[in-house]
């Protein structure tokens, strides 16, 4: 019987709790990787994986897969990490094209963006995590003589502490655009800590700044239990996803940051996955429904024009369409909210909309 993580206060590296599913990222990012039409390519990613205990014997490519792409966790729950990957990959490309030389990674797990994309030559990368978290790979990446492309900052810090003070600490200029990337993060969070979180996010953000993050919309996350993602995750390498998710209703953080002035645009992940031609598609009992990847944009002149990139026209809505820019259609509300965005104004970064992935 494979033991299952649960929500742990005790462990702060990647041995149980939500430590493990850093592994879990690892180990999709790694059969991305080796696929012949991968989206995102991490080379570090296997190396992780094989230098845990708990997830040596996982695979590592999808030639590894009896059911392939057929298969709910290697194959499908993988690919969603790969198309993940690959859009949050592109939002910091093109957040520190613009303004942002600040890049703010919260809960950064076993991310290696600062080793393996291509940064401007005065950009710093600052890694928030648990130290145990950060240990590891701090250990995994020295074996392997990496070298970061930018200034790499890491924050062993956790969320619930005073990380504010932690990152200012380590170099961080509150004065200065800044991109933040919330990836698989809020979700493991109480609602007043997730609420907290954007709030300080927001007081930290220079005009200029941009921030992206992963939200799942689902009232009731339980009547999902039977999906096939969630069971084969718990019942194949012990990791209990809905034992780990806070299963408090979400705020609506979408809304709060259009209410002070943020462009915000709210994205299923099927919408990249048509644009990229890759990727999950919705299914029934789907696990994957109710998430959302939500772009925001602080700026004094925002018309809503995130930096996601750009969809085809009419995909990338939130729940209901607004006018179409730069080749997708705005959102006119954000997550469960009636807050519009400030559509009579230019965003400096509405140039971005055109750019291809």
């Amino acid at each position: 019987m494979v033991g299952t993580a649960h929500r742990s206060t005790g462990v702060d590296g990647v041995d149980g709790g939500v430590g493990l599913t850093a592994l879990l990222v690892a180990a999709a990012r790694a059969i991305e990787t080796h696929r012949q039409d991968s989206l995102a390519r991490d080379i570090y990613a296997e190396h992780f994986v094989q230098a845990a205990p708990a997830s040596v014997d996982w695979p590592i490519r999808i030639q590894q897969v009896p059911e392939g792409d057929a298969d709910p966790l290697w194959g499908r729950f993988a690919r969603y990490f790969g198309l993940r990957t690959r859009v949050l990959d592109d939002f910091l490309l093109r957040s520190v094209q613009t303004d942002a030389r600040q890049v703010v990674l919260l809960g950064a797990g076993l991310d290696t963006r600062a080793y393996r994309l291509d940064w401007p030559a005065d950009c710093v990368v600052f890694e928030i995590d648990q130290p145990g978290v950060l240990a590891f790979k701090h250990e995994v990446l020295d074996r392997l003589s990496a070298v970061p492309k930018a200034t790499r900052i890491p924050v062993p810090v956790d969320l619930r502490a005073d990380w504010v003070a932690a990152l200012t600490a380590a170099g961080f200029d509150p004065a200065a655009p800044s991109a933040w990337l919330a990836e698989g993060l809020l979700f493991y969070l109480p609602h007043a800590v997730e609420t907290q979180l954007i709030d300080t996010v927001h007081r930290l953000s220079a005009d200029g700044s941009a921030l992206a993050y992963e939200a799942k919309l689902e009232k009731d996350l339980l009547q999902y239990r039977d999906s096939p993602l969630y069971t084969a995750t718990k019942d194949r390498i012990g990791i209990d996803l809905l034992n780990l998710f806070n299963l408090e209703p979400r705020p609506d953080s979408a809304g709060d940051l259009a209410g002070r002035g943020w462009s915000t645009s709210v994205h299923t992940p099927f919408d990249f996955t048509r644009r990229h031609g890759r990727g999950p598609l919705p299914e029934p009992n789907d696990a994957l429904e109710g998430n959302r990847w939500v772009f925001a944009d602080k700026s004094p002149r925002s018309n809503g024009a995130s930096r996601c990139g750009a969809l085809p026209p009419g995909r990338g809505r939130g729940r209901r369409g607004g006018r179409v820019v730069g080749g997708f259609r705005l959102p006119r509300y954000g997550i469960r909210t009636g807050l519009t965005t400030r559509p009579d104004s230019q965003s400096r970064s509405a140039w971005l909309m055109s750019a291809s992935g």
